[in-house]
């Protein structure tokens, strides 16, 4: 995974990022092929081309789209407020709605072009309503102050699942929203032990409220990582797909774990370039400061190779910087997840997968060009 990543990342910086639809179709392929849901591997067969030519007609019609409604909302803005302020929080405001709706395409894409036993999976189109559903649970969660989330976390899941297909048989999602609320429990302690701290801040005992508000802070963080897997957990034990159920058994804390270990590795392994690359911005910004710093005597050797010369180092060493983090969060984080994942799912009775007939191939000529555009993680 390490030598894939990076060789595919070293070609991605050559063609100036064009390459990268294949580095992200070489690497869906790796991942895929390393899932075996029964012992039957995961196939992805996307086309990087399609993903080049559906990031383009994207970034066509975003541009026509952005750049229309941007130019009314700035005239509407210094017509009635004689300033921007407004347009550009408006038009904020109005990239939400694509932003969902291109993680619902995107998802569509990827399952249309992933199989299993040699069947497709299939997404039914649904990202406009899948868009405004998404927009008003979160205004509705924001305004519960999060005590509504278990409730938006199901019933959009639940309308992704429900329109999901293997071969010809349709997925259910079962269950209610409350089920998820047990999922909440490290986040609830959270807010407790916050509201301790509180109460030390009123006491006047300041020391006291800072570390418990610390504290706070450390377990609200592993409670968003513990809602985030046992809810998964949750959702995944409640899908149904023609008689097949599903069980998994991740544990939040080894997966908190393995992205603050792989995130500390990864960091580690780049400081050092990070490091080198600081002097020479500064090199390049003014030599006089690294002498305040007292070590001119370490850069003297590159101080006399040239202004230009430097700044082509820096380059290369940022690219380096850039490889190197791809690579190696490929190896630390990405992979040991997606393995700790999938090594506890289960499929019982797998045989009925058997009777499922092959559905028709989902041509979807844009792919995932809309989530690319937007940079909503549509990466695996």
């Amino acid at each position: 995974m390490f030598w894939l990543a990076l060789r595919t990342g070293f070609l991605t910086v050559l063609t100036l990022g064009v390459y990268r639809f294949w580095m992200r179709t070489r690497l869906r392929r790796w991942y895929w092929s390393s899932i075996r849901p029964g012992g039957h591997p995961l196939e992805y067969v996307g086309d990087p081309i399609e993903k080049l030519l559906g990031f383009l007609f994207a970034v066509v019609v975003l541009a026509f789209y952005i750049g229309i409604v941007n130019l009314i909302l700035m005239f509407a803005s210094f017509s009635l407020f004689q300033d921007n302020f407004a347009a550009y929080a408006v038009s904020l405001v109005g990239v939400i709605p694509l932003w969902f709706f291109a993680q619902y395409r995107a998802r569509r894409y990827v399952l249309a072009r992933t199989r299993w036993r040699g069947l497709r999976f299939g997404l039914e189109p649904g990202a406009l309503g899948y868009a405004w559903r998404a927009v008003l649970h979160w205004i509705v969660t924001i305004l519960s102050l999060g005590l509504l989330l278990p409730r938006m976390t199901f019933w959009l899941e639940k309308y992704k699942t429900d329109r999901t297909f293997f071969g010809t048989a349709r997925m259910s999602q079962g269950g209610s929203w409350k089920m998820l609320y047990p999922s909440m429990k490290p986040m609830f302690a959270a807010l407790a032990i916050a509201l301790g701290g509180g109460v030390a801040f009123l006491s006047e005992n300041y020391p006291a409220g800072i570390g418990i508000c610390i504290l706070a802070a450390f377990v609200g963080i592993y409670g968003l990582v513990h809602y985030r897997v046992d809810s998964l957990r949750r959702l995944t034990e409640t899908k149904t797909v023609n008689g097949v159920a599903f069980t998994l058994s991740p544990n939040p804390f080894r997966v908190l774990m393995i992205y603050v270990l792989g995130t500390f590795l990864a960091s580690a392994a780049v400081f050092f370039p990070l490091v080198v690359l600081g002097v020479f911005m500064l090199l390049i910004q003014s030599a006089d400061v690294l002498t305040e710093m007292g070590i001119e005597d370490m850069i003297a050797p590159v101080a006399g190779m040239g202004r230009y010369a430097i700044i082509g180092l820096s380059v290369m060493i940022y690219f380096t910087i850039f490889l190197l983090w791809s690579a190696l969060t490929n190896v630390f984080i990405t992979l040991p997840v997606i393995r700790h994942y999938f090594s506890s799912l289960t499929l019982a009775p797998a045989e009925a997968a058997a009777n499922i007939q092959q559905r028709p191939r989902d041509e979807f000529a844009e792919a995932e060009g809309f989530a690319d555009a937007l940079d909503v993680g549509a990466s695996l």
